[in-house]
């Protein structure tokens, strides 16, 4: 793949997921905001395991970002999409690092993952099937952290059921010209590829992994197109963390 391409898409997957992201803090009702075309921020803390910044061009200043970001108070975390900013001199470590993936819209659907075989796959409809796809997801533990009002943002929670139970699921959101992935579980690829090429046939579908998850979207027929990097405030203490 071209350079120039790759970062192209790299760029769509982080808007995408700045999309996704500002949806969750809005169903929170944290406002956050687009700095120009380069940055994605809020002033207040978000949600648990969400992040408080998430850059979307390269080259984005580390002044700019820590300027958008509430850093008075422990565990504020910056998603760095380029892997390029350096905020070690301003109170951050790297929590981790991972790989955007991308697969283009109507490629071959893999095959099923043997735990996942046979499930049926449905999209939550409603707050009560919504809170037992949290329950699937997280064990059932903590606060609520997806909000009934994700389902009138148009965000799909997509379910896979094995005998009425969810045993696997997926969270699909557009933006940016594609439709993101994350908060997968249940080994459920082929599954959620499935649904998503029924309701978006013609969008590539893109996300980001590490790890052995990336190891089976790269099964699934994802492309590695360039690193992310989570950083982690970490003067003063704290873990506010990044999941998705």
């Amino acid at each position: 793949m071209e350079e120039t391409a790759r970062v192209a898409l790299v760029r769509r997957a982080a808007l995408n997921n700045a999309v996704w992201c500002d949806a969750v803090c809005r169903a929170h009702g944290v406002t956050a905001r687009y700095e120009g075309a380069g940055l994605w921020c809020s002033p207040r803390r978000t949600p648990p395991m969400y992040p408080d910044a998430v850059t979307l061009e390269p080259a984005v200043p580390a002044g700019s970002v820590v300027r958008g970001v509430e850093t008075a108070s422990p565990g504020c975390s910056v998603k760095d999409s380029f892997g390029d900013l350096d905020l070690a001199g301003n109170g951050f470590d790297g929590l981790f690092e991972a790989q955007w993936i991308h697969r283009p819209a109507g490629a071959p659907l893999p095959v099923a993952e043997a735990e996942a075989a046979g499930l049926e796959w449905s999209e939550v409809s409603d707050a009560r099937e919504l809170a037992a796809w949290e329950a699937a997801f997280d064990g059932g533990g903590g606060d609520r952290l997806f909000r009934p009002a994700l389902l009138r943002e148009g965000i799909v929670f997509l379910a896979g059921r094995a005998d009425g139970r969810i045993a696997a699921g997926a969270v699909a959101s557009t933006g940016g010209g594609v439709v993101g992935v994350s908060n997968l579980f249940g080994a459920a690829w082929a599954g959620v590829l499935g649904a998503v090429s029924l309701r978006w046939r013609d969008l590539d579908v893109v996300g980001y992994e590490h790890g052995e998850d990336l190891e089976a979207a790269v099964r699934a027929g994802f492309t590695a197109i360039g690193p992310l990097r989570v950083w982690l405030r970490t003067t003063g203490g704290g873990d506010h963390g990044v999941a998705s």
